[in-house]
């Protein structure tokens, strides 16, 4: 459904995307993962032939964008990450209006919206001008117009940032049931989220940093790149205790999670570790709780990966 192959964009000196590569097949959700800056957005942009390529090859559901860009537009639907409808409409002339835009008549529009409307959960909400509508709710509006066309192709960029937990569940569910029912023939998402707990819902992700894929995978394939090699601590005082473990053999970087710590070990140094931080931490004013060796998590691999180091 989405194949790319090396892809290149610059702005001026900055190379925002370098030798960018993707294949995603129907049914399949992909995330799509980075720091502020790393070219998430950018590679969407260049997917829905918003910006134009400087080198590389991008095939949409068989097209080829450079030579046949309406027809690849034509099968994707696309949701920015910042609200982008009209907000003086309400939700169904939103959705009409890109209906009618793409070339839909009446007899097709008018059956479909509401059918999407009811899969999104704004069907009571339909003659409610989109201005009024929470964040949340504004962007299953803009998911609703993005699906009125049947796109086989999703793109959305990070589409939960700034709603609240229960919003970005009930998204998620709407999304899973996309790609799992017949309700639009099939279709292949690309989400670009800041949250490793949305990104541990895809089927794969992909990790950018500076413009290039470094690590792409499953999530449980991502989690074993650091299997054995993250211990949680519990004791206090947390900054204390960090600074002490930092100083210990083995160990590659410490951080906060919540109110323990998890630190990153060298491959099969994690009782040597746990043993060394036992004794260190009561001997330099701290109190050492319980260390023990987990499973990583996909936080604990995107740390891992977002460090500049070769």
């Amino acid at each position: 459904m989405i194949v790319a192959h090396d892809l290149h964009k610059s702005f001026g000196p900055l190379a925002a995307v370098k030798g960018m590569n993707l294949n995603i097949p129907a049914g399949e959700i992909y995330g799509l993962v980075g720091a502020d800056g790393a070219g998430k957005t950018t590679t969407l942009r260049l997917l829905v032939g918003a910006l134009s390529l400087d080198s590389g090859e991008i095939s949409i559901c068989g097209y080829d964008l450079k030579k046949e860009l309406e027809q690849v537009r034509a099968n994707i639907g696309y949701l920015s990450q910042r609200f982008s409808l009209y907000e003086d409409l309400t939700v169904l002339e939103n959705i009409r209006f890109f209906a009618e835009v793409r070339g839909l008549k009446a007899s097709e529009w008018k059956p479909r919206c509401m059918e999407i409307l009811d899969f999104v959960g704004l069907a009571q909400f339909k003659d409610r001008f989109a201005g009024q509508l929470s964040g949340g709710m504004k962007q299953k509006l803009g998911l609703a117009s993005a699906l009125v066309t049947r796109p086989r192709v999703l793109l959305l960029d990070e589409p939960t940032t700034g709603v609240d937990p229960v919003t970005r569940q009930d998204f998620w569910q709407l999304l899973i049931r996309l790609v799992s029912v017949d309700l639009a023939g099939g279709v292949a998402v690309i989400i670009s989220t800041p949250y490793m707990d949305e990104a541990v819902r895809c089927h794969r992700v992909g990790f950018m940093k500076h413009g290039q894929l470094i690590a792409e995978g499953t999530p449980g394939k991502l989690r074993s790149l650091l299997d054995q090699r993250i211990v949680e601590l519990r004791g206090a005082p947390l900054p204390l205790l960090r600074k002490i473990i930092a100083g210990e053999p083995g160990v590659e970087d410490v951080r906060v999670f919540g109110d323990r710590l998890h630190i990153r070990v060298q491959p099969g140094q994690a009782e040597a570790v746990i043993l060394a931080v036992s004794e260190s931490i009561p001997a330099g004013g701290g109190r050492f709780g319980e260390a023990r060796s987990i499973q990583p998590s996909l936080e604990d691999v995107f740390m891992a990966l977002s460090e500049d180091t070769e």
